[in-house]
């Protein structure tokens, strides 16, 4: 069957590219297998498996997570800073053993997220969180995103990577009856991966992240899979829960195990005779370490023998059978000497500490970090002119760890937050949280990030309007507010898309008319599309909609008060409260009086309901995963019929359409008496 023979040979090239580092094929090709395998499991839906290799790229958002109770305890591990203590350590492990042979292992210590995965005879069946140790939360939806956490395993006998000097058979391991292997290991984001990431963000006017390992820890905490498919988190497995039906008896043999299954395994794996051979690999690894593409912050020591761990066994935190190693992080002491505000695109404005005198760490010279934000200010109890330790994390980006408060000297000041925006000067300034953002819209530090948006295809779809043509645009200084988009002439186009590229544009001329027919014709768009491009917080396309369609024209949506907007469904009192905020500021008024008086059109069409009703006066709620049709699709369709979609379940839910994988809606559903129906009976009453 063709279906069976793609996914065997995408699952081959995943191995070669995620896990052996060696690709036979192209990106090219492999997306053109990817795309034939997902048009063949679209046509047959009934051959959909959740081992597919194309469910990783991500499924629908869930809306909560579900717990799971490990069969085996994750505990923590006892630190240390000391080769002393290694010692001491090792002299524990002797005497507990008394007089038997023993053997070490050695392995980097990422720094990253712990994750248990659960294979039941070879197919992952659940991946769970570490937790408080005994129960986690389940994120099997989004570890399937992670390219080399194998969905199924493979056959031993297909590659079998046995260290050095290992007497270990991985074909005869698993043997033929029913077979349970929990793996444990490390989720990570590598370091150029989390550049990208840091990239992208401040690209979308967002604040960059601090770490690689808070980053991963939130992704893997992600709802929405997708998300979690765009980071490409990383697994390297480090350990094992339960076991059956699988004849392992060291952990020597569990790493040659995992990686004949189909497991990167870790490169930097050794074997140790005995503690000295441990400490000569720590000052090794020492060096090696800062060159992986991965943060580490030690070396995990454990005993190898399984029967032997048994007998050590463990305390009420930590087994006594191991121990982490870890290497005192490069740092350096100096003034927080300023405090200076940095605007995103967003409109958020965050603070950032310049050092004096600059400090050297890893290489470089730290003239600045970013402080991130006021919780965090208070968190770290920092203060203009403290004595800071800073240190790079992941060798890499510049962060302050805290301040050395025994030196605080006494004319140390509390950081502040701004009383104005520092690119435009606007006093209209929202704190939220530990955050404080510029809300005028013409704000030159938003302005980039907000023509962009504006311009987006589920906005007012000014597909001619690109990135490169507006930074000139703004750099000219032809463009100064969205409104000046509608104010733009032939000339002044020209002259930007001249300088826009590098190439030359062979027609210029006519390149700017199809420019200006493009603003032209999303004067058009409706109500709906203009506040959702406005880049109004918390109001996005939804619930634009929502509103556009319940006011019908901005003159009426300026009368409503915040208790008129909230009254709508799924609106809420934070949003109608931004909202308001935004259509009563002076820059928020202003602007929208300038695109009504260019032409822009702010009003939206009542859709005229034509033929049956059957949705007439019914609230309908819609979750889980459809078939047939797309989220957004059926929720059109049930306001064509007459009805009203919304996103929470209430006493007021006249159903529930409920597809795969629902989750706490439905139970909800079913505690109020609401009725819940599946997508085939949807579409029966639908009228097909």
């Amino acid at each position: 069957m063709e279906i069976e023979k793609l996914r065997s040979e995408i699952r081959r090239h995943d191995d070669l590219y995620y896990v052996q580092a060696r690709p036979e094929i192209s990106d090219q090709d492999y997306d053109k297998l990817m795309r034939r395998l997902v048009e063949l499991e679209t046509a047959h839906p009934e051959l959909l498996t959740p081992d597919s290799p194309s469910q990783r790229v991500g499924g629908a958002p869930i809306e909560a997570f579900t717990q799971v109770t490990h069969a085996v305890r994750m505990m923590s591990i006892d630190n240390t800073y000391s080769e002393a203590e290694v010692r001491d350590f090792d002299e524990r492990v002797k005497k507990l053993l008394e007089g038997r042979k023993y053997s070490y292992t050695c392995e980097p210590k990422i720094d990253g997220v712990s994750l248990s995965l659960r294979y039941e005879d070879g197919v992952l069946k659940t991946a769970a969180t570490r937790g408080n140790g005994t129960v986690g939360d389940d994120v099997t939806h989004n570890a399937k995103t992670i390219r080399n956490i194998p969905l199924v395993l493979k056959k031993p006998e297909a590659r079998s990577q046995k260290p050095e000097g290992a007497l270990f058979d991985a074909d005869s391991a698993l043997g033929t009856q029913h077979s349970v292997l929990e793996v444990r290991g490390e989720v990570f984001i590598a370091r150029a991966q989390f550049a990208k990431i840091n990239a992208a963000q401040e690209e979308a006017g967002e604040e960059p992240y601090a770490n690689p390992r808070n980053t991963a820890a939130g992704t893997l905490k992600q709802l929405d899979p997708k998300v979690v498919a765009s980071r490409k988190l990383d697994f390297i497995p480090h350990g094992n829960g339960e076991i059956a039906g699988v004849e392992v008896d060291s952990y020597t043999a569990w790493q040659c195990l995992l990686g004949a299954l189909g497991f990167k395994t870790s490169e930097h794996f050794v074997q140790c005779k005995d503690v000295d051979e441990v400490i000569a690999f720590l000052h090794k690894f020492a060096e090696v370490r800062k060159g992986l593409p991965y943060d580490t912050d030690g070396v995990v020591i454990k005993v190898d023998d399984f029967e032997q761990r048994g007998m050590l066994g463990v305390t009420s935190k930590a087994p006594r059978w191991c121990i982490a190693y870890k290497y005192q992080p490069e740092q350096a002491e100096t003034e927080l000497a300023r405090v200076v505000f940095q605007v995103g695109k967003s409109g958020k404005i965050t603070p950032v500490g310049e050092f004096e005198p600059p400090v050297f760490i890893s290489g470089t010279n730290v003239y600045r970090a970013s402080l991130h934000n006021y919780d965090e200010i208070a968190r770290k109890d920092l203060r203009l002119h403290d004595r800071v330790l800073v240190e790079k994390a992941g060798e890499i980006i510049p962060y302050v760890v805290g301040a050395v408060t025994e030196k605080r000297p006494k004319h140390a000041e509390v950081i502040e937050r701004p009383k104005e925006c520092p690119s435009c000067g606007s006093k209209e300034l929202e704190h939220e949280g530990g955050f404080t953002s510029c809300r005028n819209a013409s704000c030159p530090a938003q302005l980039a990030e907000r023509l962009r948006y504006f311009a987006g295809r589920n906005q007012m779809d000014i597909n001619e309007l690109g990135e490169k043509l507006i930074e000139k645009l703004l750099e000219k200084g032809h463009v100064t507010s969205l409104a000046d988009l509608y104010r733009l002439t032939h000339e002044q186009v020209v002259d930007a898309l001249k300088r826009a590229t590098t190439t030359g544009e062979s027609n210029p001329s006519k390149a700017a008319q199809n420019v200006l027919e493009g603003i032209a014709g999303s004067k058009g768009r409706g109500l709906s599309r203009l506040l959702a491009g406005l880049g109004i917080l918390h109001v996005g396309n939804r619930t634009a909609a929502i509103v556009a369609e319940h006011f019908g024209t901005l003159e009426k949506l300026r009368a409503a008060s915040v208790e008129e907007i909230d009254a709508l469904p799924d609106i809420g009192e934070v949003v109608a409260k931004s909202l308001h905020d935004f259509l009563h500021s002076a820059s928020g008024a202003k602007l929208l009086d300038d695109l009504v008086a260019l032409g822009v059109k702010a009003d939206e069409p009542r859709v005229e309901r034509t033929g049956p009703q059957p949705f007439a006066g019914k609230t309908i709620v819609v979750t889980g995963t459809l078939k047939a049709l797309k989220r957004d699709e059926i929720k059109k369709k049930i306001e064509s019929l007459g009805g009203k979609s919304t996103d929470s379940v209430s006493k007021n839910t006249s159903f529930l359409v409920a597809g795969d994988e629902a989750g706490s809606k439905l139970e909800k559903a079913k505690k109020l008496g609401v009725e819940v129906i599946d997508e085939a009976e949807f579409l029966r009453r639908a009228g097909g």
